[in-house]
């Protein structure tokens, strides 16, 4: 069993890539995308109930010592809610929000690997490398010719 640095170290070189910069409501949409995509792959191997037992843990672990993140939810299948997040996010910090989301990406990626003998750590490396950050929208602002991101 390998520690948990080639998880941290394949997490950060992936935010480093992709979350540099980003608004929290852009890394909400980040993580959600990327959690959706390793759970969607780890159901196919561990199955519906395994995963979302594995995933409460994960979120019942971060909400411990991120209270803002109590607002996500595993779903029956597994997947994560990040809805009640999504609806409160642009009153955490970005940088706050990156390292509480980072935890909940190395914390499952350790569990999965622990509980499998790291059989789905590369896949999993390999699919969380592919997740992008989502398109960036510009919206003109109520001033007449101005325009922000979001």
């Amino acid at each position: 069993m390998r520690d948990v640095g080639h998880h941290v170290s394949s997490v950060d070189r992936w935010l480093d890539g992709v979350g540099a910069g980003l608004s929290s409501a852009a890394l909400v949409s980040l993580f959600d995308d990327a959690i959706a995509r390793l759970t969607t792959r780890i159901r196919a191997t561990l199955g519906e109930v395994t995963l979302t037992a594995i995933v409460g843990r994960v979120l019942h672990n971060a909400s411990d010592k991120y209270p803002n993140l109590s607002v996500l939810e595993a779903d029956p299948s597994g997947q994560v809610k990040f809805s009640g997040l999504t609806d409160n996010c642009r009153d955490i910090d970005p940088a706050d929000l990156r390292h509480a989301l980072r935890f909940v990406m190395i914390e499952l990626l350790t569990v999965i690997g622990n509980l499998t003998a790291e059989i789905l750590t590369e896949d999993l490396h390999s699919e969380l490398g592919k997740v992008k950050a989502p398109k960036r929208s510009r919206r003109k602002s109520k001033k007449a010719g101005e325009s922000y991101e979001v």
